[in-house]
């Protein structure tokens, strides 16, 4: 049963060696972060399942102790997902979102609850992530999810996707559907619009959604902005 949520942004710049110039520019957000992760440590899961958006090809499994790197993003930086090592075969190298969430991980020191990543096609239809919520939430008495995911990079003439004038008004409803734990309105969310408007968090927050079907919980919206012209998100759900 899912216990708690904490929901952040996935941008590697959330990772000051990989925003060095912009290092500062996030400090909010980080702080956000941290508290959110807190929380999750605070629910006493048995397990935390780490979800974000992963590219063709990189949906699926990773377990604890999987690596990542931001060497893509110019830093010789790795990380790992948690304690452990993966068997032989299983050592997949973590899509971005996830190494943004084990660099979280490491950074709060966590050590609550064994850990293990799922990278989510960031095609995959509301019933399909619903269902892998769902999943997740049947897995242990007491499931936490840290669910890593951005709103629109549309948001202004200089963001990743330029402006699309329906930006700000998706980012506002997915903000106020993570601000108050509003499973029906994550699971609305409509797909195409969310590929349009270059949504990385749809489908993790939709696989949220499922999790938390008839858990009760309360949501908090900790942070919102659009820095870079991108929509970020903080929440924590208890």
């Amino acid at each position: 049963m899912l216990v708690a949520a904490a929901v952040c942004p996935s941008p590697p710049l959330l990772v000051p060696d990989v925003a060095t110039g912009a290092a500062h520019e996030l400090d909010a957000a980080r702080a956000a972060c941290a508290d959110a992760v807190g929380l999750l440590a605070a629910a006493r899961p048995d397990r935390l399942y780490v979800v974000g958006a992963a590219p063709e090809g990189g949906h699926g499994v990773y377990p604890a102790g999987s690596p990542g790197s931001f060497a893509g993003f110019g830093v010789d930086l790795g990380v790992r997902l948690g304690e452990g090592r993966p068997a032989d075969g299983e050592a997949r190298l973590l899509p971005a979102s996830l190494a943004v969430a084990a660099w979280l991980l490491d950074r709060a020191r966590w050590a609550a609850a064994p850990v293990e990543g799922l990278g989510v096609d960031e095609t995959a239809t509301p019933d399909v992530c619903a269902g892998l919520g769902r999943g997740l939430a049947d897995s242990a008495e007491r499931v936490a999810l840290l669910v890593m995911g951005d709103g629109s990079a549309c948001r202004t003439v200089k963001a990743p996707g330029y402006l699309d004038e329906r930006a700000e008004g998706f980012d506002a409803a997915a903000a106020r559907a993570l601000g108050t734990a509003d499973v029906a309105a994550l699971l609305a969310l409509d797909p195409e619009l969310a590929y349009e408007l270059k949504v990385a968090g749809r489908a993790p927050w939709q696989v949220l959604a499922g999790a938390a079907e008839g858990a009760g919980l309360d949501g908090r919206l900790l942070f919102e902005d659009a820095p870079y012209g991108v929509g970020y998100f903080v929440a924590a759900w208890s």
